[in-house]
């Protein structure tokens, strides 16, 4: 399966691009199954994407949760929760 990844803000910053285009492995399903796959890449991805991070999550620009399926073609983007006043 191929996707878009999109990376917004401080998690555009920290892995030093703000998209990409992902063929997955077949085990790869989900949104939180495509933040794990990229967590493996190393430490900077990790950092990124970790699970102690709050993130949002968009599949093709819809907020979704980590249990979103993904499908052929999608695009995913990840970005830090937005505030302002």
């Amino acid at each position: 399966m191929k996707i878009t990844l999109r990376f917004f803000a401080s998690v555009r910053e920290a892995l030093g691009t703000g998209s990409e285009v992902l063929t997955l492995p077949a085990e790869v399903l989900t949104v939180g199954d495509v933040r794990q796959f990229l967590r493996g890449r190393g430490d900077l991805w990790a950092q990124a994407l970790g699970e102690e991070r709050a993130l949002r999550m968009a599949l093709d620009q819809e907020m979704v949760t980590a249990n979103t399926a993904i499908t052929d073609g999608c695009e995913l983007a990840f970005f830090p929760p937005v505030t302002g006043g």
